[in-house]
């Protein structure tokens, strides 16, 4: 058994890790490869075809073909769409269809890391359940079965096909059905592609919408995606809106299922302002159902609050985009997403698509003849702090007397104005103290407060 076998391999978005270490060395790249094919013929009753796209990472490329090999050794039909975004993978897997699309991306993480994520023909992720049978299976595998992998792999590693209809499939896509209608002519644009997988594929779909677009960071070399560029580092794209005088940029992460905006000043406008414009958007177009938003927790009070206003209910929803989507389901609401610019549209795909975020938001920009700048000004930031507590356990806050009181003054004391999210950090012997409320100084002696009472109680 390899080592770190019996670990978790699963996390929030799929498996993550260092490229050529465990979980994403060879031999256990290929166990996941051919448990996941094993695991989708029992529910299918026969041998799956599946699509497999990478981002532009250096070490895409043997992963892929380890993953496929471990596949195709349990006599799935393999298709390779190459380079292309993970939301290209969610659209291909249900138009084409396939019964399983796999990608290979960290998303925003530095190329040193890699992952691998498995949509179903719906855009869902993979079930709980699934996951942990193949942890299972990963765990279980042992020699015999690398052999039979090495063996079969070896006469059908070459049959996966990279065919650049995918890629014009899902441009077309873009561009004449979630941009139906949509004339950027008159329109300057910048794209920082992150050196990441939109960067053939945003500046063309942008160029057909008719915008005259700027091209950043679209040169990848296998090592720089997301180097000090895309939705993590928006400073080259603010120089460069304003110097060249541009009516909006858009940063995507390495896999493009995020986007961040900057208005014609250079301001950052992100994943909260998004969706308080969207939202608004929507609700006038009667296309907002129940008149409900989600978010996750770390959503600024700002936009629950201004979405109180326009009579929008704020639901809020762990971190993580697979949350996000179970709470649109659950509810039936049709816009939702992270601070990050992960936003979905659970009536276009249920796969959060940093491109169709872009499309949306100029749509509006658009039809309202307002500046990106005027719409975003409608969201006020809330002052946030946040404050370390190390304890020693980490007993239920609300089975701790004092820390129950202090909370519940507290929460008085924020009186719909403000809010406190208080939890304990999942690798490490912390509680965190988080509040927004309207004055910096009176949320920080609120949270320096707070923290006495659980350093006192389990400090």
């Amino acid at each position: 058994m390899p080592e770190g076998a019996k670990q978790k391999l699963f996390g929030t978005d799929g498996i993550r890790g260092v490229a050529g270490k465990f979980p994403l060395d060879e031999k256990t790249v290929m166990r996941i490869g051919r448990s996941l094919v094993l695991n989708l013929r029992r529910e299918l009753g026969r041998a799956p075809a599946i699509i497999i796209g990478r981002d532009t990472r250096e070490s895409g490329p043997e992963i892929e073909a380890a993953l496929s090999r471990g596949a195709e050794s349990a006599g799935a039909t393999i298709r390779s769409a190459g380079v292309i975004t993970t939301p290209g993978v969610a659209y291909i897997t249900r138009s084409a269809p396939f019964d399983a699309g796999v990608v290979i991306s960290a998303s925003h993480n530095p190329y040193q890391d890699n992952g691998i994520k498995v949509f179903s023909p719906t855009g869902r992720k993979l079930a709980d359940e699934m996951e942990r049978r193949i942890e299972e299976d990963v765990a279980a595998s042992g020699d015999e079965i690398d052999a039979n992998e090495r063996d079969d792999s070896d006469a059908t590693r070459n049959s996966a096909s990279r065919e650049s209809k995918y890629h014009d499939a899902y441009i077309n896509y873009l561009v004449s059905e979630v941009g139906r209608g949509l004339n950027l002519e008159g329109m300057r644009i910048a794209l920082d592609c992150a050196n990441g997988a939109a960067s053939e594929i945003a500046p063309e779909v942008f160029r057909q919408l008719g915008a005259k677009v700027v091209v950043l960071n679209a040169e990848p070399d296998g090592r720089n995606i997301n180097d000090g560029c895309g939705s993590l580092h928006m400073e080259g794209l603010q120089r460069t809106v304003v110097d060249e005088g541009l009516n909006i940029g858009i940063a995507f992460d390495g896999d493009a299922d995020r986007a961040l905006f900057v208005d014609a000043r250079g301001e950052v406008v992100d994943g909260d302002a998004t969706m308080l414009v969207l939202a608004e958007y929507m609700k006038s177009r009667n296309e907002l159902a129940g008149s409900q938003v989600v978010a996750t927790v770390m959503s600024n009070i700002g936009l629950e609050i201004a979405l109180r206003e326009q009579g929008i209910e704020l639901i809020r929803a762990q971190v993580g985009d697979r949350y996000v989507l179970e709470e649109l389901l659950a509810h039936g609401a049709k816009l939702g997403g992270e601070q990050s610019g992960h936003i979905i549209f659970p009536d276009i795909s249920l796969a959060g698509d940093g491109q169709i975020t872009a499309i949306e938001l100029l749509r509006v920009v658009k039809e309202s003849n307002r500046s990106l700048q005027e719409l975003a000004a409608q969201m006020k930031r809330y002052p946030q702090v946040l404050v370390n507590v190390r304890v020693t356990s980490k007993p239920e806050f609300e089975n701790v007397p004092a820390i129950q009181s202090e909370v519940e003054k507290l929460e008085r004391e924020l009186a719909g104005r403000g809010r406190l999210l208080l939890r304990y950090s999942g690798t490490e012997n912390l509680a965190r103290v988080m509040i927004e409320g309207e004055d910096q100084t009176q949320i920080e002696e609120q949270a320096n407060r707070l923290a006495e009472v659980i350093k006192h109680a389990i400090g």
